[in-house]
């Protein structure tokens, strides 16, 4: 295709892999925390506790639908979508029913001790090391591969050039535009949600006003725990499935969740999106965009092959940085959440 006009003065190369390595691969990761974080936020606000399992119910919902795109390989053909994709209604519900479970074996006789936060805290450590091992007992260390056919890799073109965006990210970014969508509308539409916002700004008083707690906070784990399957499944879906597929991620959700506001769904996807956004911004090497400047530049200044704010192995503390910097300006969050 021929560039014209104001594109042909652009440095179109350089436009697109910004494009394919930030702006998509935020987006894409800023999702995943995103699903995360809200499960997360949503634990917090009605249960007064951080819920550090949370990483991993979302690699145990991940194996889920692992299991039963194995058991039924041909069902995403029927449909014309991924098996994996097809069967996580079914892995969502699962581990939603595992989640209640565990809060009636674990945490259910804890609340009523009326402990205080950091005793959940402690014992959400303990879930999360028995899921760590049971999911290694049960199907071991070995990566695995989500799809049962090729992954469909789409090319949208721009400028006579391409922006790649594979099937399973623009699943996950479709999933979470709906999930957000009905999550909204449950919470400002529906009595269960009328009431878990009730009890998440004072529990006491909803408790009084005869609001069924026990319904809030059964569905708060159905929530967390399809939410956690949801986002599992679609980032195994997008790289590999492990054991510690979460795990490694959990720090930037806890940070997602903290920086939009303890409580606050909306803090959390926006939180997740702040997240992921700037993580792809800090390790990006900027020295491609610079490359147009170059013959304009004097011969004495030699551009660096590698321009970034943050080398790729230390990404860990871009979520800490963001933390730091969004609670100095506002000490609640962006959606002023629940104090800490």
């Amino acid at each position: 295709m021929e560039q014209v006009g104001f594109l042909s003065a652009m440095p179109i190369n350089e436009i697109v892999f910004f494009i394919n390595k930030v702006v998509i691969a935020g987006l894409i990761i800023g999702s995943v925390y995103a699903l995360g974080a809200v499960g997360l936020t949503l634990v917090w606000g009605i249960l007064r506790f951080a819920n550090f399992a949370h990483g991993d119910l979302m690699t145990l919902g991940a194996f889920i639908a692992f299991v039963l795109t194995m058991a039924m390989p041909g069902l995403g053909a029927a449909v014309g979508l991924p098996t994996a994709f097809v069967v996580m209604p079914i892995a969502m519900a699962i581990t939603a029913l595992i989640t209640i479970g565990l809060d009636k074996a674990f945490y259910q006789p804890l609340r009523k001790t009326n402990p205080k936060p950091i005793t959940l805290v402690i014992a959400s450590f303990g879930v999360m090391l028995m899921l760590q091992g049971l999911i290694r007992l049960i199907w071991g260390t070995t990566p695995r591969n989500m799809y049962v056919t090729p992954k469909e890799i789409y090319r949208i073109p721009f400028a006579g050039k391409d922006i790649i965006v594979t099937e399973p990210q623009l699943l996950l970014i479709v999933f979470t535009v709906v999930a957000i969508v009905a999550l909204h509308l449950f919470l400002t539409r529906s009595r269960t949600g009328k009431a878990m916002r009730a009890m998440s700004d004072n529990a006491d008083l909803a408790r009084i006003s005869g609001i069924s707690t026990d319904k809030v906070v059964r569905t708060t784990w159905i929530i967390g725990g399809s939410l956690a399957a949801a986002a599992g499944t679609l980032l195994a879906m997008d790289v590999s499935l492990k054991p510690d597929l979460s795990f490694n991620i959990l720090i930037p959700i806890v940070a997602a969740m903290i920086v939009g506001g303890i409580g606050q769904p909306y803090g959390a996807i926006s939180g997740g999106l702040l997240v992921g956004f700037t993580e792809t911004v800090a390790v990006f090497n900027w020295s491609i965009l610079l490359r147009p400047l170059k013959p304009h530049l004097p011969d004495w200044i030699e551009l660096p092959a590698s321009i970034a704010f943050v080398p790729t192995e230390y990404k860990i503390v871009v979520p800490f940085v963001i933390l730091v910097a969004v609670l100095i300006w506002r000490p609640n969050g962006i959606f002023k959440g629940k104090v800490l």
